[in-house]
Parts: C-alpha cells; sequence; structure tokens
C-alpha cells in the first residue's frame, strides 16, 4: 500500500496576521500570479520548492512554519 502526500499550509492566516495581505499581494511579492497563490492556499497546487522559500520568505517565517506535509494511506 501506497502513502499519498497531502501539503497543507498556513497561507490564509499568515496573510490574516500580515495585515490582511490580498493574495494579489503576495503574488506579486512571490513573482507569481494570484490564480496561483489561490491554488497553492486551497491545496489545489503543490508550489515549487523555490516558491515555498519565497512564501516563507515574504512572511519572515520558516518554511516549515508555512508548509506540513501529512502522509495518507491510499
Amino acid at each position: 500500500m501506497s502513502k499519498k502526500l497531502i501539503i497543507k499550509n498556513k497561507i490564509r492566516t499568515l496573510r490574516f496576521f500580515a495585515n490582511e495581505m490580498t493574495q494579489q499581494e503576495l503574488a506579486e511579492r512571490v513573482g507569481s500570479s494570484r490564480q496561483t497563490i489561490i491554488a497553492i492556499e486551497s491545496e489545489k497546487y503543490s508550489p515549487s520548492l523555490e516558491m515555498a522559500f519565497r512564501i516563507a520568505d515574504v512572511f519572515g517565517v520558516s518554511i516549515n512554519d508555512v508548509f506540513e506535509i501529512q502522509k495518507n494511506d491510499e
């Protein structure tokens, strides 16, 4: 039986505590589109490692404070 990796994130919470940063503002700061941020935030898309580090950097936290990997039995 294989395990499926699910990447969870805390982007919405981090945006809220960053003066309610908009998805558009975050997208501009990391060099992506708002649609990409929406997809990452809603966990429909996993960011590249580079994008993950950029997002963490915007909030001044470690990548582990933004993203968490969960393993589910498939």
